[in-house]
Formats: structure tokens, C-alpha cells, sequence
């Protein structure tokens, strides 16, 4: 069973101003679909394939560089889309912003720590919140393509938001300056989508 780009819910110009159409189309149609066709080739004939990503990124070699690297990066992006929406933005309620609340004192205070682990990235990588056993939530940053559901990566914990800080997710828009794209990713977060995963994941 081969992985498959998975399609986004909205045009690529529906997040403007934030994320430009442009790097929305390269990012999803070049990057993304680039992953997807190297970790296929990468799986092909082991006990991997048929796998769900889920089950080989837990139970990674990490050592194996091309599916580290290239299931790593499908499953992120995959990830990625689908935390963002043009009705995004806002603040999160209910569980998940107690959670955060207990975790961090106050959403100000989440944001604060989560856009620290963006911009202190060094290098290319990604930013998370992640959620353990119980329901405590966490911030946490890794490099490359690297996730929390590897072994011994990041905070550890199903992460439920992720921002990808690589210069192709906002060079185009944003050239050098980071901050300004990790703060205007929190007007895309479709804290909807993140509350349901963070119910699932707890």
C-alpha cells in the first residue's frame, strides 16, 4: 500500500494574507509530494510497507535516514494542513485550553512558549504541542523532519499542533524574518481541529 499526498481542504490562497498562495502551491505540490514519493520507495519491499505512519515513525530505526527523513516529512505536513484553516485564529476552549491553562498558566503565556521553540529552532524543523497519557499537554521543537512520535525525539507524546519553521514554509513571504511568520500562523490554527485531536490523544 503506497502513502498518497493527501489533498488540502481549502485553495491555496485561502490563507492569505498569512501564508501566500504561491508558497502554498510549492510547499504542498514540491515538498510534500516529494516526501511522499521517496518514503513509498523507501518502504517498498520491507515489513514496513503497510504499515500506517503512525506505526513506522513509533517503531523507527533511526538510523534509516530515508524514512526517517522522508516519513518524517509526510506525516508533519500531513499533520500541518489540517491544524490550519482560513477561519483560524482565535484562541482554543474547553479541554484543551484548560489543559494549556494548567500546563502554562495562560494561552498568552502557551503562545509565548510555543513561538520561543518556532524561532529558537537553529536550522530547519518544527514546533509542537504534544499531548502525554492523562492529558498534559507540552511545547517542544525538532530539527529536520523529526517528530515526537519517534523514539527519544522532541517531548515525546502524540503531537496535536505542529508549525514547520523550514525556509520553504515562508521564505517567499516572510524572507528572514521568522517571528513574523510564527505569529501569523496563530491567525490560521483551526483550534477545532487541534481540540478534537487533543480528545483523541489524551
Amino acid at each position: 500500500m503506497s502513502f498518497e499526498l493527501p489533498k488540502l481542504k481549502y485553495a491555496f490562497d485561502a490563507l492569505e494574507p498569512h501564508i501566500d498562495a504561491k508558497t502554498m502551491e510549492i510547499h504542498h505540490g514540491k515538498h510534500h509530494a516529494g516526501y511522499t514519493k521517496k518514503l513509498n520507495a523507501a518502504i517498498e519491499g520491507t515489513d514496513m510497507d503497510g504499515k500506517n505512519i503512525e506505526n513506522i515513525l513509533k517503531n523507527l530505526d533511526k538510523s534509516n535516514k530515508a524514512v526517517r527523513n522522508n516519513g518524517g516529512g509526510f506525516y508533519n505536513h500531513s499533520l500541518f494542513w489540517e491544524i490550519m484553516s482560513p477561519d483560524g485564529g482565535g484562541k482554543p476552549e474547553g479541554e484543551l485550553a484548560s489543559a494549556i491553562d494548567a500546563a502554562y498558566g495562560s494561552f498568552e503565556a502557551f503562545k509565548e512558549e510555543f513561538s520561543k521553540a518556532a524561532a529558537g529552532q537553529f536550522g530547519s524543523g518544527w514546533a509542537w504541542l504534544c499531548v502525554h497519557n492523562g492529558g498534559k499537554v507540552e511545547v517542544c521543537s525538532t530539527p529536520n523532519q523529526d517528530n515526537p512520535l519517534m523514539p527519544e525525539v522532541g517531548c515525546g507524546g502524540a503531537p496535536i499542533l505542529g508549525l514547520d519553521v523550514w525556509e520553504h514554509a515562508y521564505y517567499l513571504n516572510y524572507q528572514n524574518k521568522r517571528p513574523e511568520y510564527i505569529d501569523a500562523f496563530f491567525n490560521v490554527i483551526d483550534w477545532k481541529e487541534v481540540s478534537s485531536r487533543y480528545a483523541k490523544a489524551k
